[in-house]
């Protein structure tokens, strides 16, 4: 294997490191990890702290009427099952070579084919960092009108954009800290609104949601996608937050890591968005806890709940992927690169996202994207685990002028097949995407004379 030292034919920096097993806040780079700031306990709270998605709320609010509450509570389970394989599988390469996401797709899809996956991974992260930071500045709003009677959102949606940029320059080593320290508040107070809902809607929901046939067919495995589908995006750049995890745990564990550190976070939300839109008819989560809680002191550190879980949030999966695909495409450093990806949040026009009718919208929203992202997925699999053996030549990975010069028109075709796959089976699209997308891949890697040179 050639020398993994970046600085050969490398256009990125080294990494800033320091022999106490730290590194400098904001040091991030595409370089190979040499310093890791995660063991085991750590990386499992920083997963359980950024998946505290609302998004998954509006899942559960658009499930409702198709599924019944126990069909509801497996779909979610089986989501974040396939989840926790799928991130345990793709985040190898990263985990054993300390590559990030961009750096790993170059072998299947080359260094100008990267910026495909790049911007298919980076749009929903903007949209979902945009939506999400309306939710938590709604929740601050709140808590400002009921307690101070200064009632501004357009004023606390800016405040809370910017407190979030500043905190996503610090890099990994503030979004560790920050992920563990509140990932023991934000469990105690999904335990705390899960309880609210139940004690408030409990009559309503016994009749209804208990007693409701639902299906096991299609719409059962399709509601298993839409929470799945949250994750997708994280499916696909697993490997920059892997090289961040110590050395030393088998993929075994690491899949249970992954699965049970999603798995409450995604229970919880889903849930709770199941249980309240069927019980009041709204998707929006502000409201429904204004509802739900009668005490005010009580229903204050649950809206600081909503606020603070949209930052965990979004400084792990909706910061760092557009930030590092920033850096390649545009050679930019960390800091600047997170400060731009904050300012594209206020596009996206949030406020157009949470809507009584929104939970429609974003199940659409999640079946359209990842019907770009499994292909790709599976892709990078194939390329791993098949094409590569497990084994990478990291020197070729950084050298633009190598093998990996260009595009790989074998990972476009199939790429595109897979799309078309998961387009007629909508429904079910990062499912449907697999297959198609790896099998075609395999073969014209295999087959293609035009390819070969990304074999070697």
């Amino acid at each position: 294997m050639s020398n993994p030292n970046p600085s050969i034919a490398s256009e990125e920096p080294p990494v800033a490191s320091t022999a106490t097993g730290s590194k400098a806040p904001g040091a991030e780079s595409l370089a190979p990890q040499n310093t890791r700031i995660m063991g085991r306990t750590s990386y499992f709270l920083a997963w359980f702290g950024g998946c505290v998605s609302i998004g998954t709320f509006a899942m559960g609010s658009s499930v409702v009427g198709t599924l019944n509450l126990l069909q509801a509570t497996l779909a979610i389970a089986i989501g974040c099952f396939v989840i926790g394989i799928a991130l345990a599988i793709n985040g190898a390469a990263g985990y054993k070579y300390g590559i990030p996401f961009m750096v790993q797709a170059r072998s299947a899809f080359g260094f100008t084919g990267t910026r495909i996956p790049g911007l298919v991974r980076a749009v929903p992260a903007v949209v979902w960092y945009g939506f999400q930071s309306w939710i938590g500045a709604g929740a601050l709003n709140m808590v400002s009108a009921t307690l101070f009677g200064f009632d501004n959102l357009i004023f606390y949606f800016i405040t809370f954009q910017f407190l979030q940029i500043g905190l996503s320059v610090l890099g990994f080593q503030g979004i560790k800290w920050l992920e563990n320290i509140g990932s023991v508040f934000i469990l105690l107070s999904l335990m705390y609104m899960f309880y609210a809902t139940v004690q408030r809607y409990g009559d309503e929901l016994s009749a209804s949601i208990l007693t409701m046939e639902g299906s096991w067919g299609l719409p059962f495995w399709s509601a298993t996608m839409l929470f799945l589908g949250i994750y997708s995006t994280m499916m696909l750049n697993v490997s920059d937050y892997s090289r961040e995890h110590k050395k030393g745990t088998k993929q075994s564990l690491l899949t249970t890591i992954y699965a049970m550190s999603i798995l409450p976070c995604t229970l919880f939300m889903g849930l709770i968005g199941y249980m309240v839109s069927e019980a009041t008819g709204t998707a929006d989560p502000i409201q429904v806890f204004a509802n739900a809680v009668d005490n005010t002191p009580l229903l204050m550190t649950t809206l600081l709940f909503i606020a603070f879980a949209q930052v965990t949030t979004n400084v792990l999966n909706n910061v760092v992927p557009p930030t590092y695909i920033l850096m390649d495409v545009f050679k930019l450093k960390f800091p600047i690169a997170t400060i731009i990806v904050g300012l594209l949040a206020f596009a996206t026009f949030p406020w157009k996202l949470v809507q009584p009718e929104s939970a429609a919208g974003l199940q659409l929203f999640v079946q359209t994207y990842s019907a770009f992202l499994g292909p790709i997925f599976a892709i990078l699999v194939v390329d791993y685990y098949i094409i590569r053996r497990r084994t990478l030549d990291i020197g070729k990975l950084y050298d633009a002028t190598g093998p990996y010069q260009g595009v790989n028109n074998a990972a476009l075709v199939a790429t595109v097949v897979g799309i078309a796959a998961a387009l007629l089976f909508s429904s079910i699209s990062w499912y449907a995407s697999l297959i198609p997308a790896g099998l075609t891949y395999y073969l014209l890697m295999k087959h293609w004379p035009a390819c070969q040179r990304f074999n070697q």
